[in-house]
């Protein structure tokens, strides 16, 4: 997680490594509110940065989960060094220095700085290739030590989208991607060690701190697009295959959508897409019940994949008949062609086109908020195409039922996205995803 809010944060100073700004009331009281959602939640190990911004975030938390004794700091989670610009206000930064701000803003990975070195002279460093050494340095340190551990992290902004992208292997260009708002939440999930498989169980989860979905950029000119998944079926509970057989939701499905109604009841929404199959469907239906102004559409690309001869079986039924394709399935996805179905690369190909048909359909002059609801696949093959990922990383993206992603064009549809927050399931009940991990 990030630090809370701080007082270079409230003035929009550039803070890098400047130790000078402490966190606000406000920051204070965010801590405090991410301790109480923590409690129960057995933690193992805590590292903070030594910044005291973050020190101070992560006292706090402790003392409130009752485990001051775990605090370990280390300089491998100190914020980004930009030290030509910190403690400058970044309007004042953007005067100053026009180009290197076009290229901190526009190409992250090419930003160069001037370094004293400790005889004075001077040296040419990369701060966000830097960054992503020094993050890729603590990875190694930690994940050796961390099987089956749970351990909190707890740092900045820059730092944090660098853990985050070493993780999963989003490059430096990718760094403005993602966004991390104070006191926001991220959950990662290993396999083993670094370049082994890694899960974004959610990510920027803002709701612990009265902040449900995370606040809008500013200057906000496009769209912002809420993407969620159905609630749960009968057949996710079973963890069978359902592709395109429209299974209805269970029960629990209907409840999982009344809560994302009642989560998103105070969010403007304008517009909603819903792929037109049943469990979708009724989830927009059941969301839409708060925004009664606002028409369901239906786009037939966001149905979920088929899985032909799989559809309708449980796991241990396709290993029996299709274990070699099965077992590809859970390793390279991408190199499977379902029998009598799709593969990833068709999947891809009509979900990308109809979620960029629904953003260049936005409104060009004025912000607006769009529902897109549908399927685990479907929004996973979403995910990784504006992570930049193909269907290589396809089980990168979690996707809960009833989880709500938040993705914005601050500049407008063709430009680039960030992706806010992913597989928010806060409403669902605690910080973790414990909604069926049930088959697509």
């Amino acid at each position: 997680m990030r630090h809370g809010i701080s007082g270079y944060n409230l003035q929009r100073r550039v803070q890098g490594h400047c130790d000078d700004s402490t966190l606000s009331d406000q920051g204070r009281e965010t801590a405090r509110l991410v301790g109480l959602a923590l409690q129960g939640l057995p933690l193992d190990a805590v590292y903070s940065s030594p910044l005291q911004r973050a020190r101070e975030t992560a006292d706090i938390i402790l003392k409130t989960v009752g485990q001051p004794e775990l605090l370990q700091t280390t300089d491998l989670l100190k914020e980004i060094n930009l030290v030509q610009w910190e403690g400058m206000a970044f309007d004042e930064v953007e005067r100053q220095f026009p180009e290197d701000y076009l290229a901190w803003r526009d190409r992250p990975h090419q930003l160069k700085m001037q370094m004293l070195r400790p005889d004075g002279s001077s040296v040419e460093y990369y701060p966000v290739l830097a960054l992503f050494d020094q993050a890729r340095e603590f990875w190694k340190m930690v994940l050796p030590q961390s099987e089956g551990k749970t351990i909190l992290v707890v740092a900045h902004s820059g730092i944090n989208r660098a853990l985050i992208s070493t993780a999963v292997g989003l490059s430096p260009e990718r760094y403005h991607s993602i966004y991390q708002t104070n006191c926001g939440i991220s959950v990662l999930n290993f396999a083993a060690a670094l370049g082994d498989p890694v899960q974004i169980e959610s990510m920027n989860v803002t709701a612990p701190i009265n902040l449900p979905l995370p606040k809008l950029p500013e200057k906000m000119n496009g769209p912002r697009l809420l993407l969620v998944r159905h609630g749960e079926t009968q057949w996710n509970r079973e963890k069978r295959f359902q592709g395109q057989i429209d299974v209805p939701l269970n029960e629990q499905g209907r409840v999982q959508a009344e809560k994302a109604e009642f989560f998103l009841r105070e969010i403007r929404i304008d517009r909603a897409v819903s792929s037109p199959m049943a469990r979708p469907k009724e989830t927009a239906e059941i969301i839409l019940r708060s925004h009664p102004h606002v028409t369901l559409e239906l786009d037939e690309r966001l149905v979920e994949i088929a899985h032909g001869l799989w559809e309708g079986k449980l796991e241990e039924e396709i290993a029996a008949e299709f274990g070699a394709e099965l077992a590809a399935w859970k390793q390279s996805p991408e190199t499977v062609q379902m029998p009598e179905g799709e593969n990833l690369q068709q999947v891809w190909q009509r979900a990308i086109a109809a979620w960029e048909a629904i953003v260049a359909s936005a409104p060009s002059d004025r912000p607006s908020t769009i529902l897109v609801v549908a399927h685990d696949a479907i929004n996973k093959a979403i995910l990784c195409y504006l992570a930049g990922f193909g269907p290589e990383q396809f089980w990168v993206f979690k996707q809960g039922n009833g989880a709500v992603s938040v993705i914005d064009y601050p500049k407008g549809a063709g430009t680039k996205p960030i992706i806010q927050a992913l597989n928010i399931t806060t409403h669902l009940g605690g910080v973790l995803d414990k909604t069926a991990a049930g088959a697509l």
